[in-house]
């Protein structure tokens, strides 16, 4: 019997952002996409993050272009995620209940599928309204648990006991998800 391993490929938002501040031209990242999805891969994460604020403000590219672009390139089967920060979406600040809205239906209409999404400090009253819009516009919620790692002298407050209150919490909230996901702050 074989397996099938699926994978989602984090090297087009997070690659990007980690080595270049996410300030890559999208033509220039295309044909190394391309060539991931003709090698197999199905889903890959693409905005969010420094990768929606970097084309603005580094590489004078509209955020919303080189997402129809990247859709463009992977065409309709592929599945394209994007990472948000709660009530912060893809800003650095805390954003009003009627932009937090408009950031699901816009990325939904520029070719998102999946909404990978986190607060920082594992506040899960900063994912209800994020979630609720995601959920609204159609896209896939992956209601994420961040892992934190603290300083000398500190050990013991993140254990595995924290990090089962904070599922705890998003299922007491009743926030809509489709997946849960663990990441690094």
């Amino acid at each position: 019997m074989t397996k099938q391993i699926k994978v989602m490929d984090t090297s087009f938002r997070d690659g990007f952002q980690s080595i270049f501040g996410a300030k890559v031209l999208v033509d220039d990242f295309i044909p190394a996409l391309q060539a991931a999805v003709d090698a197999g891969l199905k889903h890959f994460e693409t905005a969010g993050g420094a990768r929606f604020q970097a084309p603005i403000f580094f590489c004078n590219e509209n955020a919303f272009e080189t997402m129809d672009k990247i859709r463009a390139a992977v065409g309709p089967d592929v599945t394209l995620q994007s990472l948000a920060r709660g009530v912060n979406v893809v800003g650095l600040n805390s954003q009003p209940r009627d932009v937090i809205d408009l950031h699901a239906k816009m990325f939904a209409k520029h070719g998102v599928n999946v909404i990978r999404n986190f607060d920082a400090l594992n506040d899960v009253n900063n994912l209800i309204d994020s979630a609720n819009s995601i959920k609204k516009y159609g896209l896939r919620h992956e209601a994420t648990i961040t892992m934190m790692e603290l300083p000398y002298g500190c050990e013991g407050a993140h254990d595995a006991d924290f990090y089962e209150r904070v599922l705890r919490n998003i299922l007491d909230a009743g926030i809509p998800f489709d997946s849960l996901a663990f990441k690094d702050a």
